[in-house]
């Protein structure tokens, strides 16, 4: 059913990041020509999923990056509903209206609450689109529920073996205690390519989550998803992305042979999708494209 904007884009708002729209039920979106967008809340037993839709056509559904909400595509979200796809965009339990027992979270538990989005609002099969920890629950939505997933796209996916000392950017960036000067720093070091403006990012952040999400993504282990897929994948990187080095392009590749396509996005970082969201549209629309139905 419709519902109110959460607090979480009332504050954005107010911030002057977003501007409210309360007569489409959801935050202005970021680039021109804008689409219809609304906001749903599904039920599945004592789960509630606040899923922000807008677009007509066949289901893609964006999963965010560790401690984020799905928020941070509003300007990917409309060029791909632009495009001529229905997004989809669940927030992940305790962000925005989502809610359900986050005690025992695992990767299967985030992949459920997934199928459950693609079953009730995508038409039973879905494109899944998981940026950074989101493509940990893409792949195990694939895994877990084969016949709802057409394709993932790893979208600033890590290495397989994090870089020495590129987690302490994000436990820098993330955390509102630190000094800005200080998350400014994590934020250029971790997550942004030089020129591109990280300052929204100091905004965002879920910290209270963090333990929780990060006991989640242990399980199950990520040898039992890694090199395993059933749908074809696009592997998006940014060309300067520290937890991707040049060495590590093509290690899924590798692994998971013609399934995986690389596409490098230049000028662009771990966050990526806020960096450059037209050639991650475009890029993301171009390898749908070559999909079988």
């Amino acid at each position: 059913m419709p519902f109110d904007l959460p607090a979480s884009c009332r504050r954005r708002t107010a911030l002057g990041a977003l501007a409210g729209a309360f007569a489409v039920g959801a935050c202005a979106p970021f680039a021109p020509a804008p689409t219809a967008r609304r906001r749903v809340l599904l039920s599945e037993g004592a789960v509630r999923i606040d899923v922000i839709v807008e677009g007509q056509g066949p289901a893609l559904v964006l999963l965010p990056s560790s401690q984020r909400d799905s928020e941070d595509f509003d300007g990917l979200a409309e060029r791909l509903a632009a495009f001529g796809f229905r997004v989809l965009r669940p927030q992940p339990r305790g962000m925005g209206a989502s809610a359900g027992p986050m005690n025992d979270l695992t990767l299967h538990v985030l992949a459920g609450d997934v199928a459950t989005t693609v079953r009730q609002l995508g038409g039973g099969r879905a494109v899944l689109v998981g940026h950074a920890y989101g493509h940990f629950v893409a792949r195990v939505a694939d895994l877990d529920h084969p016949g709802l997933v057409r394709g993932v796209v790893v979208a600033a996916g890590a290495a397989r073996t994090f870089p020495p000392g590129v987690p302490r950017s994000l436990a820098v960036a993330s955390d509102p205690a630190q000094a800005r000067d200080a998350r400014l720093r994590g934020l250029r070091e971790g997550f942004f390519a030089p020129g591109n403006d990280p300052t929204p990012w100091l905004e965002g952040w879920h910290p209270a989550l963090r333990e929780v999400y990060s006991r989640a993504g242990r399980t199950p282990a990520k040898e039992v998803w890694w090199p395993v897929s059933n749908a074809p994948i696009l592997d998006l990187q940014g060309a300067e992305d520290p937890w991707r080095p040049p060495a590590t392009r093509n290690e899924l590749k590798d692994v998971l042979g013609d399934k995986v396509q690389v596409k490098i996005v230049p000028r662009a970082s771990h966050a990526l999708i806020p960096e450059q969201p037209a050639a991650v549209a475009q890029a993301i629309a171009d390898w749908i494209g070559t999909l079988p139905p």
